[in-house]
């Protein structure tokens, strides 16, 4: 049986710095899971950005991948989150895929006394038992108790 494959949404490929030291981390940790990760700049990177109609190419490359990844998870720090980053949320969230949002910004970015951010960026997860959807450590990824790890379950 073939791998689950999660696409991972993130800003974190813009920077060297944060591509070294952050991408590794959650990639490692969503491959422990026995997940096979899709991360955009890896799976982009032969794009040529000297060439004229790169950014559409790579728009439509990664959308691709949201389309035919089994779920998403998403890096949303930041206040707003990256914009790139929302646009592949909300397709997977309208496409119907699972969604697993990870947040460890201890800024809140919403008018909801509920959601630490828009509200509409939950609404690909349940009304109720939302929060075991949403990572705020690296180490929750892990957890067996939380949404991503009993999805990732084989069987």
């Amino acid at each position: 049986m073939a791998q689950p494959t999660v696409y991972l949404a993130s800003p974190y490929g813009f920077s060297a710095q944060w591509k070294r030291l952050l991408l590794p981390e959650f990639i490692t940790a969503l491959q422990d899971l026995g997940l096979e990760v899709w991360e955009p700049f890896a799976r982009n990177g032969q794009v040529d950005v000297a060439q004229p109609g790169w950014a559409h190419q790579v728009a439509q490359r990664d959308l691709q991948d949201v389309r035919d990844a089994d779920a998403l998870f998403a890096i949303v720090n930041g206040t707003p989150p990256d914009e790139g980053v929302m646009v592949e949320l909300g397709a997977a969230i309208a496409l119907g895929k699972p969604t697993f949002l990870f947040r460890d910004d201890f800024r809140r970015c919403t008018d909801s006394e509920d959601y630490p951010l828009n509200l509409m960026l939950f609404a690909g997860l349940p009304a109720e038992g939302w929060q075991d959807f949403v990572y705020t450590s690296l180490e929750q990824i892990a957890d067996p108790e939380k949404a991503l790890a009993r999805w990732a379950e084989p069987g």
